[in-house]
């Protein structure tokens, strides 16, 4: 039933708003993107004052994410995600967009010349190659030892794989063996110092603090072979 009451059409205001806001989002995509390149990373967020309030842009990987108009204690969200703003939010806001866009361009002009003074030559970088180099030694005669440990294990255990395992002051040091070399060694169980491995060689301080302690470990070894040498001694096989 027709009721005899016009409804006012909001296409054409609907229509003009999405005018405005893509316009926005390709200008304020233009913002975002040369805060992006100042500030070094793909996500940030600035906030720039005016006569009329405060605008925040904020930007993710490098494009626009939101555009944010505050005055008066009233938010309105220009460009979002979410929901376009109200027309007449919209149009307050894009009262003061100038102002924004002035904003902005200021404080690229603050920031020229900033670095001019920074100076970019700097002192020459200390060689580690002899400290370097003193550490690949030590590990080296760490490892021919290890690699004999290996050796004589595989000579009385069998097979190609084992441990020797010992607390040295308290601490656990492991030998793994694969057939008659070190697999690794490693200082404190799980997650501890690994001063033998496949990978790359441990730090030197604590190249310095363990290998101190390491012929410890070599004499805990020894004594174990010795136990396990006189308990061999004692068997005894008669024939039948």
């Amino acid at each position: 039933m027709d009721i005899g009451l016009d409804v006012a059409d909001a296409g054409a205001v609907a229509e003009r708003r999405e005018a405005v806001l893509d316009a926005v989002r390709d200008h304020a995509g233009r913002i975002a993107r040369e805060l992006a390149v100042l500030d070094g990373g793909d996500y940030g967020r600035e906030t720039f004052r005016t006569g009329a309030g405060a605008w925040t842009v904020k930007y993710e990987g490098g494009g626009l994410e939101f555009l944010l108009f505050e005055c008066a204690g009233t938010e309105t969200y220009v460009v979002s995600t979410k929901r376009d703003p109200d027309p007449e939010a919209l149009a307050t806001a894009m009262a003061d967009y100038a102002g924004f866009v002035e904003a902005f361009d200021d404080y690229v002009a603050s920031l020229a010349g900033v670095l001019d003074d920074v100076p970019t030559e700097f002192p020459a970088v200390a060689s580690t190659a002899e400290v370097a180099a003193e550490r690949d030694r030590v590990l080296s005669a760490i490892r021919e030892t290890a690699d004999a440990m290996a050796g004589e294990l595989r000579r009385y255990e069998g097979g190609d794989y084992g441990t020797f395992a010992a607390r040295i002051e308290g601490t656990r040091w492991e030998l793994k063996r694969e057939g008659d070399r070190a697999s690794y060694l490693r200082v404190g169980g799980d997650g501890g110092t690994y001063l033998l491995s496949q990978y790359g060689p441990p730090s030197v301080p604590d190249t310095r603090e363990l290998a101190g302690t390491f012929p410890a470990f070599v004499e805990a070894f020894n004594e174990h072979v010795a136990e396990v040498t006189a308990e061999a001694t004692g068997v005894t096989y008669e024939e039948p």
